[in-house]
């Protein structure tokens, strides 16, 4: 029997890939859990993943026309419930705030302070459509005050009974977007806009291929009259939403009275937007490109592109080498690639090689170099690529190290979106009959995985459909927009339809 390939991650993607991922985070030191239960503590290589995720999104929003602003944590329940839809769809998740100070208990310990009960509950913002449309009903009074483009960075609070560290957890970081329109197709055209730049940022600094596609009625954000997401396939082939944007034509608007005198003169309401990525992005990054020896990021958002490790036996050498890197690093630095400059360090920590390259290895760091008497004799380094085997060496003369590093990282970051695509064509289907949606899909996942991605015809919201994919635990995740109208029948009811829906297992 052949040797098992030593893996710096255990249990590999395919031994069980739901606790391969908890492991990449734990080796990649990205996060970990809280004393509060279904919370996490990012940590900062995380959250400098985070950090230029936002860095990236913000001015890509910027350069749309949006300002940030910022608005409370803290939501009346009364503005829950002027919109019916959207407080039914949140009420199962809200953390509510019924008193404003403690005191001793009758038996030790602390209690709320029965005279201290507020007049009126407190949700802590699952998500801020009721109170910034209640600053919006303020602002404006006329057309001219129109358009409204702002974003807000802040953390929101959903109270999830099953957590998982960046995907699902009870709070979360992330963005909402929040925009007002004086008619219904700026509205439509904004909603739009916006996916596509989530799906620029997506494929184009996190490298991860996306399908760009409207939600069916079921699947819509609570109160939205069309919701569009982008959905990517991770490893274990199931599907992620990865971002979403709301067309809320005017319903909330008509709730919190967001009125404004046409050019006309007449008295019209309002039409409104919003739309958001959270830490789940974090999440994705580790799923559609890690594998097992641990954390792959791509270049573009990566903490540090270059980790140069200095090799010496005694204080002279030590003396000399740490000068080379020193003269190296500031080289590097002066070179970017895809409008990001490189960073670098050099890493002389007390520790023996192997550990420290292994530490960077499982950080994902995208090359590490070494630099030792005889390489700098030689007028050379020593390269590796986290997109290659991590013993997969390259004995490279320094200037053409530097001075190609810029074009490195750019081929680094096209090789991971072109596996994440392949895997993604290779396990989508165009399927017609429900025979093999079943065989496609089967109820016990083998170690995690999932089959992918469907394609096929389907009705809207019929009873059968609905249960045969409870069943299989699998949802429609969008109807493409780039797809081709491809008249057909529906697999679970044969009636007539219009478009392909692509269903799969989803986070």
């Amino acid at each position: 029997m052949a040797k098992q390939p030593q893996t710096a991650i255990t249990p590999t993607r395919k031994e069980d890939y739901p606790e391969w991922y908890q492991q990449v985070i734990r080796a990649a030191d990205l996060a970990e859990t809280s004393p509060v239960r279904g919370c996490m503590v990012i940590k900062p290589w995380g959250y400098a993943l985070w950090e230029n995720m936002q860095r990236a999104l913000d001015k890509m929003f910027k350069d749309t026309g949006h300002e940030n602003a910022y608005f409370p944590l803290f939501i009346p329940m009364s503005f829950l419930e002027k919109e019916a839809e959207h407080v039914e769809g949140f009420a199962k998740e809200c953390a509510v705030v019924t008193h404003h100070r403690l005191e001793p208990g009758p038996e030790g310990g602390l209690i709320p302070a029965p005279s201290a009960k507020l007049e009126e509950p407190l949700i802590v913002r699952p998500t801020s459509e009721t109170i910034i449309g209640a600053m919006y009903a303020k602002w404006v009074q006329s057309y001219r005050d129109l358009p409204i483009l702002i974003n807000q960075w802040a953390n929101v609070v959903r109270w999830e009974l099953r957590t998982r560290l960046f995907l699902r957890t009870t709070e979360f970081l992330w963005q909402e977007g929040h925009t007002a329109h004086a008619t219904e197709q700026e509205a439509r055209e904004e909603t739009r806009k916006m996916l596509d730049v989530y799906a620029d940022f997506a494929e184009n600094w996190m490298a991860m291929p996306v399908i760009k596609g409207e939600k069916t009625a079921d699947e819509r954000f609570p109160g939205a009259v069309m919701t569009l997401s982008i959905e990517a396939m991770m490893q274990d082939r199931k599907a992620l939403q990865a971002g979403t944007s709301h067309f809320l034509g005017q319903n909330f608007s008509k709730a919190q009275e967001i009125k404004f005198q046409s050019q006309e003169g007449r008295e019209e309401y309002a039409w409104t937007t919003s739309w958001g990525v959270s830490t789940r992005l974090v999440g994705a990054l580790v799923m559609t490109h890690s594998d097992d020896d641990g954390l792959v990021v791509p270049p573009r958002l990566a903490p540090k592109h270059v980790v140069i490790l200095p090799i010496y036996r005694s204080d002279e050498e030590r003396t000399r080498v740490l000068e080379y890197c020193d003269s190296l690093k500031r080289e590097l630095e002066a070179q970017s690639f895809g409008g990001v400059a490189v960073e670098a360090i050099i890493d002389d920590r007390d520790l023996r090689g192997g550990e420290k390259a292994w530490q960077h290895i499982k950080r994902g760091v995208p090359v590490r170099v070494e630099a030792g008497p005889r390489d700098i004799d030689a007028g050379k380094v020593v390269r590796y690529r986290r997109d290659r085997g991590p013993k997969e060496k390259e004995f490279i003369p320094r200037d053409q190290f530097t001075g190609e590093i810029g074009a490195v990282l750019d081929e680094m970051q096209n090789n991971l979106f072109d596996r994440a695509k392949k895997l993604r064509e290779h396990n989508t289907r165009r399927i017609d009959s429900l025979d093999d949606f079943r065989d496609f899909f089967p109820k016990e996942e083998e170690k995690g995985f999932s089959g992918g991605f469907a394609l096929c015809h389907f009705t809207e919201g019929d009873p059968e459909m609905q249960k045969i994919i409870a069943e299989l635990k699998v949802t429609p995740r969008c109807i493409p927009i780039d797809g081709d109208d491809e008249p057909g029948k529906c697999i679970f009811t044969g009636r007539p339809s219009p478009r392909r829906a692509v269903f799969a297992k989803a986070y």
